[in-house]
């Protein structure tokens, strides 16, 4: 389980899109059904662009539940720019919620993994992959997994 911010900035650095389209959401999206269906495992996903949905699905066994997660999740990455895994990991370093930190609503930010910012090279975050289902670090390296993966092929 990787909880060193350095090492958790340095996904963000390195898991970055040249750019990014609708084609790509729903590969991503399907890739990250995919992968989770050969973990056995049911998430629900969502890839918002510029506070546009643009991929949303719920595997069966999931819950309304898991949206609201991925909610909150993605409210954090959408104000801090940063994973949602990293500023839990960042405000418990600090010894404080980031309720108290920052005075948000727990109802509205959840400080857990789930939730990556979709950043493109020199533009910077426009938006966010996340995924609920999981327990927290789960979530987060299903999604780093696969952005891995994703951007590994798209290399080649």
């Amino acid at each position: 389980m990787i909880t060193d911010l350095n090492q958790l900035l340095a996904q963000e650095a390195k898991l970055q899109f040249q750019s990014f389209d609708h084609q790509t959401a729903w590969e991503i999206g399907c890739l990250l059904k995919e992968n989770a269906e050969q973990r056995s495992v049911a998430v629900a996903i969502e890839i918002v662009k510029n506070r546009h949905c643009l991929f949303s699905f719920a595997m069966p066994n999931t819950t309304p539940d898991n949206q609201a997660w991925i909610e909150r999740k993605r409210n954090v990455v959408e104000r801090y720019h940063h994973s949602s895994w990293y500023m839990g990991q960042y405000y418990q370093a600090k010894g404080k919620t980031i309720q108290q930190a920052s005075f948000v609503d727990e109802k509205q930010f959840a400080p857990y993994g789930g939730s990556f910012p979709l950043i493109i090279k020199g533009t910077g975050v426009v938006g966010a992959i996340s995924v609920s289902g999981l327990p927290q670090y789960e979530d987060h390296k299903l999604l780093v997994d696969t952005l891995a993966q994703y951007l590994a092929s798209q290399a080649r």
